[in-house]
């Protein structure tokens, strides 16, 4: 927990005035309204049904007190719910995020999405507490295929850090110390948009997103704690 903590005091929370570039990004709630979605960012979905409603809360146990979370419980077994922030782009990019499965009876827990074109095209990465598995997906034309798994199960209602490094075509994915994931890809070769993701009625909360460029002679493994 010590651990997690640290990564979250580490993600201050700034959304208006982001700069462009692709530098440095930090998701900052700091003057986010709590129970609307915060500014520059937006709520989207892969797939139809209702469901992709994404607010700021109230969560004493993260520092600053506030998270992105996921809220709806309506959302069908193939719908996946984004929240994606409107700049910057990457596309060679290091990004991880602390995540807490709230709820969900379909699905639970979520992940990053990164070179994202679009509601129907996109990388994710995701950890599921009701599967024993850490996957990647790619999402083309609105239907995911499965990149890369791993065993792996984590325990709902506790914070967990996912973490992903993408240079070119290689794809590497940790959690904590360990990378579960190393796999290469050509589908999507430019930069593109980064977010969060939950599929169906899982309900997650997120924070401590951070994304930077990561340009292959400067990538370090394992550099997620937990």
């Amino acid at each position: 927990m010590l651990r997690i903590a640290t990564i979250l005091l580490a993600s201050t929370i700034v959304l208006p005035g982001m700069a462009q570039a692709a530098g440095p990004f930090h998701l900052m709630m700091t003057d986010a309204k709590i129970g609307v979605l915060p500014e520059g960012w937006t709520a989207a979905k892969t797939g139809e049904g209702p469901g992709s409603v994404w607010k700021v809360q109230a969560d004493a146990s993260v520092p600053g007190g506030k998270v992105l979370a996921q809220t709806s419980a309506d959302g069908p077994k193939r719908l996946f719910n984004l929240c994606v922030a409107d700049k910057p782009k990457f596309r060679d990019v290091d990004i991880s995020v602390a995540f807490k499965a709230n709820a969900g009876k379909i699905d639970q827990g979520g992940g990053v999405v990164w070179r994202y074109k679009d509601a129907k095209n996109y990388y994710v990465a995701r950890i599921n507490p009701l599967e024993p598995n850490y996957r990647l997906y790619k999402v083309v034309d609105g239907k995911r295929t499965k990149v890369a798994t791993a065993e792996l199960k984590v325990p709902a209602g506790r914070w967990h850090v996912l973490h992903v490094v993408q240079q070119g075509n290689h794809i590497q994915c940790f959690f904590g110390n360990k990378k579960y994931l190393d796999v290469k890809d050509d589908t999507f070769p430019d930069a593109g948009k980064i977010g969060v993701w939950t599929k169906a009625d899982a309900q997650t909360s997120f924070t401590a997103l951070k994304a930077e460029e990561k340009p292959a002679k400067e990538r370090k493994q394992g550099s997620a704690k937990e």
